[in-house]
């Protein structure tokens, strides 16, 4: 034998090798397995499930069954390459099968699910306080409607504020209080 067949032989006696290390409980070479072959077996997964992560999950279970079920490879009824592939399919097709049986209710139970969006007369009113604020905002000084904007909108605090503007705290927050009065008589 030559060239890629010696290669080939090579590689399946270096996979036996590794799986028999992995019965025998080394972690190093589930790692090394993990190396050389996620890539395929997540190819595997990833056929089936579609989905990335399903195929990722499926790929974790494949790799802990082959930690659990190492010591039951027999390189004499099979390739190392076709153990491992079937069982990244064997954990594909159970990640499927459980992801199908997910618990559905019946349609009628739907009736009882409160709906939490807002009403359309809910938005109409939001979308009329919204426009309402707005305008009261621009009557506001545009220093004043800058530090509402900053300390509100923002969440900014008024020791921040009345720093970047170099500013007596106790100013900045007459200021706003002021500012926040202002809004409230607008708005009523």
């Amino acid at each position: 034998m030559s060239g890629p067949t010696v290669s080939l032989q090579h590689d399946v006696e270096r996979l036996v090798a590794v799986i028999a290390g992995i019965a025998a409980g080394d972690r190093a070479a589930l790692a090394k397995l993990y190396g050389e072959t996620s890539g395929k077996l997540f190819a595997v997964c990833r056929r089936i499930l579609i989905d990335g992560y399903d195929a990722e999950e499926a790929l974790q279970e494949t790799y802990i069954a082959i930690w659990r079920r190492a010591g039951s490879f027999d390189a004499t009824r099979g390739s190392p390459a076709t153990w491992l592939a079937v069982i990244a399919r064997n954990c594909a097709i159970d990640r499927l099968r459980l992801r199908r049986r997910s618990p559905t209710s019946p349609i009628e139970q739907a009736a009882g699910v409160a709906d939490v969006r807002p009403s359309a007369f809910e938005l109409a009113s939001a979308s009329h306080d919204e426009r309402r604020l707005h305008e009261c905002l621009g009557e506001l000084a545009a220093g004043d409607r800058a530090f509402i904007a900053t300390a509100f909108f923002e969440g900014e605090s008024y020791a921040t504020l009345a720093m970047r503007e170099s500013l007596p705290l106790g100013t900045v927050k007459s200021r706003i209080r002021r500012a926040l009065i202002k809004l409230r008589e607008c708005l009523e």
